[in-house]
This record gives structure tokens, C-alpha cells and sequence, in this order.
């Protein structure tokens, strides 16, 4: 035991420090590692296979929602880059630039792709020809470089993986949809993968996407009570179509632009669910998204019938599709069960003598740390309802969270006292003098203008002036 206890300690406490305490669960629970250069990181197996079962389940959506991967060049060249104007100055800052091959200059220097619009937008122009090529849906995996001054593993990186969603659709109606129907998918996502429950709406003029006419964000509430934007849907109507001159000849045989979308999500969802579900122990993994779903441990491995049992377990397990770990290396129980919790695993299955004499193993379950014993014989049939009933208490505990710390606002001196406790603060306000003056103030910002809009308040808190349209606040990552 005395193992164990050292091994949890080396983990800052969350209420403690909750900046170093993300840092210590992602390099000791073995997510990532820092390079050689700085802002970017290495994603360890056990980070990476998180952020592979995110990739599955999206990809079953996406294909099931009538989509197609392409992969996209990695460079931009620059004069590409500059074809439209609102979408440049938003990424200029955040541009890396390759000049040289390292024998001579280039002619025209190329950006290593921040986003991909422009290039998505060029072969569009290319191979959309007629109204029978509509609608283009396409999306591709891959890596983007940002040049951010200040990086945090998996929050923010000069180099993150994501995925993005580009469309083509002959009419506004049809994009606005798509837009829509994406920011769903990901919204499900949330639920059923990661238990964790977004917060969805519209984004304000001064925090949507460069070049987007709309962008809709999904907002998710992190322990400390910071938000963490986690995925995005853009409606770019046919500001880069008239940029990029992407036209179709519709069925009246007359040139029309397209309208366009863009979406994606990318690593910062494993951010997400560290800040989410994580302890002090370590992790605490969803089990659909988990690695490994269900670890066994063999306790006096030399004592007979206790290998042969635990081999048997895994062996069920593992024909049944479940992500499944036999732990036999040669280490104590202990430190196995102190590795099991801080990497997060939703299962522990303990295999020992005594209780095989009952016919029982021992089964703890890592997000509430409650203890059970199952016939040998029930295990295969349990197991699915015990992963269900993890998911479950996990995105109904995450709810809780964001309940409690959502408030409404009806004066400013409410609003930054409720901004000082964390979370979301609704307060109905006059527009953009107002959002600038909660930022300036009190550093939060516009998060969501939600869907559902009612009016907290006739007059603005802020300005004085009549309240337009209630919007989210929060601190945020």
C-alpha cells in the first residue's frame, strides 16, 4: 500500500493547483511527452488511442451522414493564402512559413496549414462543374500549425491533430442545415462517447471563426469552472465561392456560387476529458472512449487456478470486442492498482485465491471506487451494464457540475460575482461595448449566444443601454 500512496502523491492536487495538476496526469498517467521543440508535444500510445477511438466514432457518423476523407496538401503557398482578406488577417499572427530548402530561397513562400479553407476551396473550383456535383462533403484528418505564444499538452499547441469538415451545397437553406446537423453530431458525441455535456449556441461577431458569416460552438465546463471551447461548425455563405470563384451551372443552365460550410474537432477533446472527469487519483475515462475498458489483475498469481482464471477472463473478454488488459507483469497488486487508476481504467477485475474458492472475482470501478464481486460466469453478461452504468454516472455527474455553476445575471455586480465562483454567468446585453468591457473587466468571454433566447433583463447591466440578446460568459481556456 505503501507503493500505491506514493505513486498517487506525485500528482498535484487539483484544488490545489489545477494548472499543475493537468500537467502531472498527462506525463504521469503517460498521454504525451514534450519534444525537443517547444509547443510541441508527443503523443504517447495510450493519448493517441483516446484520441483513435474519437476518430471512430466520428467517422462512423460522418460516413453515415453522407461524407468522404480526402487528405489536403500541408503547404499553402502564400499568394493562395492571401485570396481572402477577413479569413488572412485572422490567421496572419499564427502563421509558420517555410522560406528555404536549405540550398536556395523559394520563389513563393508557403505556409504550413493553420486551416485548410483555401485549399478545399481551390479543388472545389477545379471539380464542381455542374449542379450535379452537388453537394461536395468532404473531410480530412490531419495536423495544423498555429505559432501560439502560449501552449498547454492537448489545450493549446503550435501542432494539434483535429479533423476538418469541408462542404459545398447549391443553396443557403442546405449549408445552414449541414452547419447545423454537424454541430448535432458532435453535440451526440459528447453524450455518448465522452459523457460530457456541451453547452451549444452562436458565437458572437467578435469571437466567430475568420471569414464565417455564422459559427456555432459547443462549450464544455471544466472542474475548475473555466469553459473549453471543444469543436466548432462554420456557415461561410459564399464569401470564399466568390473569393474562389467556385460556381455550378444549376438547372436553369445559369452560373450560380456555392454556399459553404466548414466543422471540426480536434486533441483538445482529450484536454476536455482530463479537466472533466479526472481526480486526484488520475484519470477517470469514460469506458467507450477508454483504451482500456477493463484491466485484470491476478492476485498470488503462483497459487493455482489463478493464472488459468485470469487468462480464461481475458480471453472472454477480449472475443467479445471489449478493450481488455491481463496485467500479469512482475509488480506488486498494489502499484497495478495504483497504475490502473491514475491511467483512469473504468474496470478493475481482481482474480485471486479466495475469491475463486466463492466462484467470484472482484470487480472496482475506477470513477466512484465501489467494490462488487461477480460470479466467474456473470462476467461476460455484466460487464456491458456496468460499462453503461460508468458512462452514465459520469455524464450525469458532469451535468450536475455545469448546473450548479450556471447563474443568471441581472446587474453587473451579480455578474462579477458569479464570474469570480467559475462557470457560466446569462446576462442580456446591448452588443459588442458590452463584451469588450466584460473582457477588459473581468477577462471572461462571450462563449454562446444560446438557441433559446429570452430577454433576462430589458436594459444591458453594463452600458445602460436596451438588452439585444442574452449571451454566455465564462473565463475560458
Amino acid at each position: 500500500m505503501s507503493k500505491q500512496k506514493k505513486f498517487v502523491e506525485s500528482i498535484t492536487a487539483r484544488d490545489k493547483d489545477f494548472s499543475q495538476w493537468y500537467t502531472d496526469l498527462c506525463l504521469k498517467a503517460e498521454l504525451m511527452d514534450y519534444s525537443d521543440v517547444k509547443g510541441f508535444i508527443i503523443y504517447r500510445p495510450y493519448g493517441y488511442a483516446i484520441w483513435e477511438n474519437i476518430q471512430n466514432y466520428l467517422n462512423k457518423a460522418f460516413k453515415k451522414s453522407g461524407h468522404e476523407n480526402v487528405y489536403m496538401p500541408l503547404v499553402i503557398p502564400e499568394t493562395l493564402f492571401q485570396k481572402e482578406k477577413d479569413h488572412v488577417k485572422g490567421f496572419a499572427p499564427e502563421t509558420a512559413m517555410i522560406t528555404t530548402t536549405g540550398v536556395e530561397e523559394l520563389t513563393e513562400r508557403l505556409i504550413i496549414r493553420p486551416t485548410s479553407e483555401t485549399l478545399f476551396c481551390t479543388h472545389y473550383a477545379k471539380v464542381i462543374n455542374s449542379y450535379r456535383d452537388l453537394p461536395k462533403k468532404y473531410n480530412q484528418w490531419c495536423s495544423v500549425v498555429r505559432w501560439e505564444k502560449t501552449t498547454r499538452p492537448f489545450l493549446r499547441g503550435k501542432e494539434f491533430l483535429w479533423q476538418e469538415g469541408h462542404t459545398a451545397h447549391q443553396t443557403e437553406k442546405e449549408a445552414r442545415e449541414e452547419t447545423l446537423s454537424m454541430l448535432d453530431i458532435y453535440e451526440k458525441m459528447g453524450k455518448e462517447l465522452l459523457a460530457i455535456p456541451f453547452v451549444t449556441g452562436r458565437k458572437t461577431e467578435r469571437e466567430k471563426f475568420a471569414g464565417a458569416i455564422d459559427t456555432y460552438s459547443l462549450e464544455a465546463l471544466m472542474h475548475d469552472g473555466q469553459a473549453l471551447q471543444s469543436g466548432t461548425t462554420h456557415y461561410f455563405g459564399q464569401e470564399f465561392a466568390k473569393a474562389f470563384d467556385i460556381t455550378y451551372t444549376d438547372d436553369n443552365n445559369e452560373r450560380q456560387y456555392v454556399y459553404q460550410t466548414s466543422w471540426g474537432v480536434s486533441t483538445r477533446l482529450i484536454g476536455a476529458i482530463i479537466m472533466v472527469h479526472g481526480d486526484d487519483e488520475g484519470l477517470v475515462l469514460p469506458p467507450y472512449v477508454a483504451p482500456i475498458q477493463v484491466v485484470i489483475i491476478p492476485i498470488q498469481e503462483t497459487v493455482k487456478g489463478v493464472m488459468e482464471n485470469a487468462n480464461l477472463l481475458y480471453e472472454t473478454l477480449d472475443k467479445a470486442g471489449y478493450r481488455v488488459l491481463l496485467d500479469d507483469t512482475n509488480k506488486s497488486p498494489g502499484w497495478k492498482f495504483s497504475e490502473a487508476e491514475m491511467k483512469g481504467i473504468p474496470v478493475r477485475m481482481e482474480v485471486g485465491p479466495r475469491d475463486l474458492e466463492q466462484g467470484v472475482v472482484t470487480i472496482v470501478t475506477r470513477y466512484n471506487r465501489e467494490k462488487r464481486q461477480i460470479a466467474i460466469e456473470d462476467v461476460i453478461t455484466q460487464i456491458p451494464q456496468i460499462l453503461k452504468e460508468i458512462h452514465e454516472a459520469l455524464y450525469e455527474r458532469a451535468l450536475a457540475h455545469v448546473k450548479a455553476h450556471t447563474y443568471e445575471a441581472k446587474s453587473y455586480e451579480e455578474f462579477k460575482a458569479y464570474i469570480k465562483k467559475g462557470g457560466y454567468v446569462a446576462m442580456s446585453v446591448a452588443g459588442e461595448e458590452a463584451e469588450l468591457m466584460i473582457k477588459n473587466d473581468t477577462t471572461a468571454t462571450a462563449r454562446v449566444i444560446p438557441f433559446d433566447q429570452t430577454l433576462i433583463t430589458d436594459s444591458c447591466p453594463v452600458t445602460g443601454k436596451k438588452a439585444t440578446q442574452t449571451i454566455w460568459f465564462a473565463r475560458a481556456y
